[in-house]
Formats: C-alpha cells, sequence, structure tokens
C-alpha cells in the first residue's frame, strides 16, 4: 500500500472528525435554545382565538382578516371595582384581549387596590413581572425556593421586579386606593394564587393531605374552604 494513498484515507478521516466536532460546536455554541423562543419568519401571527388547534400559543388566522383591533385594547384606562373580598381587581392585557401578541412573548396588566386590597400569594408559572405603581403604596415581596422572603414598601413611580415562577404578593398598606401597572414576558403569564389552588381545586385535593401539610384538623380545613368561596 503506497504512501500516496495512506494519507488520502488519513486525510478523509480527519476531515470527517473535523465536520462531527465542527457540527456539535453549532448546535451547542452557535444555537440557543432560548432563541428559539423570539425566533419569527413573519411580521406578526395574530392569534386565531377561535381555533381549536391548540399548540404552545395560539394558531395565526390569516393575515387578509387582520385589522387594527387586533393590536389594541383600550381596558386599561378605566379602574375595575375593588367591592370583592379581597378589596382588588386585575384587569389584563394578554393574548386574550390583544390577539396581535400572540408568538411575541409581552403582556401587560392593570391591578387595583382598595385601602387594605391585597392580591394573595400567586405565582406566575411563564413570566418574570415587572411592577409599576402609578398611583399609591404598596408593600410587596417574594419568596425564594430557600423560602428567603425580599420585600419592600413601593411607592408612586417606583419600580419592583418579581422573578419567574416565585411565590409573591402585593399588599395596599396605605389608607388611599393604589393602582399598578405589570409587565410580563410572555403573552399568557398565568396566574395561580396559592390558597385557591390548595383548597378550591376541582376535583378537590384530598382532605386528608391537606390536614397532614398543615398540621390541622379537618375543621379547620373545611372552614378555610368556607372562608375562601365566591360569596365571601
Amino acid at each position: 500500500m503506497n504512501k500516496a494513498f495512506l494519507f488520502c484515507i488519513f486525510i478523509s478521516i480527519f476531515l470527517t472528525i473535523a465536520a462531527a466536532i465542527l457540527i456539535i460546536l453549532l448546535c451547542f455554541h452557535g444555537h440557543h435554545p432560548v432563541d428559539d423562543l423570539h425566533y419569527q419568519s413573519q411580521d406578526f401571527c395574530v392569534a386565531d382565538l377561535n381555533s381549536r388547534i391548540k399548540v404552545d400559543g395560539f394558531t395565526c388566522k390569516s393575515s387578509s382578516e387582520v385589522d387594527e383591533t387586533d393590536f389594541f385594547f383600550s381596558g386599561l384606562a378605566a379602574p375595575a371595582s375593588t367591592a370583592n373580598a379581597m378589596g382588588t381587581a386585575a384587569t389584563p392585557a394578554d393574548v386574550r384581549q390583544i390577539p396581535g401578541l400572540n408568538t411575541l412573548s409581552i403582556s401587560m396588566s392593570r391591578y387595583d387596590f382598595a385601602p387594605g386590597g391585597v392580591n394573595p400569594p400567586h405565582v406566575h408559572p411563564r413570566a418574570t413581572e415587572i411592577l409599576f405603581v402609578v398611583d399609591g403604596e404598596l408593600l410587596v415581596g417574594f419568596l425564594t425556593t430557600s423560602n428567603k422572603l425580599f420585600t419592600k414598601i413601593v411607592s408612586k413611580g417606583e419600580i419592583f421586579v418579581f422573578p419567574r415562577g416565585l411565590l409573591h404578593f402585593q399588599f395596599n398598606n396605605g389608607s388611599s386606593a393604589a393602582v399598578v401597572i405589570a409587565a410580563f414576558d410572555n403573552q399568557l403569564p398565568g396566574t395561580q394564587p396559592v390558597a385557591a389552588a390548595l383548597f378550591e381545586a376541582a376535583p378537590a385535593v384530598p382532605e386528608n393531605v391537606l390536614t397532614a401539610a398543615f398540621r390541622m384538623e379537618s375543621e379547620l380545613v373545611e372552614k378555610i374552604k368556607a372562608g375562601l368561596a365566591p360569596n365571601n
């Protein structure tokens, strides 16, 4: 076997290995999975809210059916009624109200607080939240996964951030109404209040699970459920 033939085999093996390494490097360094979340191949994908096809996001409706109203919402201009047990009201501006937000990874909400009103402990499983106080003053806070509490009084014109998926709350400890605008890095951030999730689930979380988890008697579990009922 002559040297030229052996050299050709060596070069062939070397190029094959080099190509494999290059492909691996491109996959793991030149292409980051997070980029896919914000990748768009068209100007917009206005949500077809009536479509029966469910994916991670809504399917696009035909561009011929899209108009200015798909990108417009006036609902945050007016306060919502806080005449409820929590003394607070949320007005969302997500993809359900603004179909043009579909695939854009952004949304907003307005929150109105009566004096003493509370947005009880909850999580947004799909989004980080940044909160801007338009009027009034709030006590806000969030808990880390090691149960460390970060809390602060946030006043008019100030901002506070709640990291994605962490348990957090807002409370109006002032003597006047408060208004805030919250922005999220998701078109549909989702909200899961802790108390409602545990005590108002359907079907219900087994009572023996709740009594064991909270070290309480069945009577107290029922009392909490009654206190969370809509007419309270």
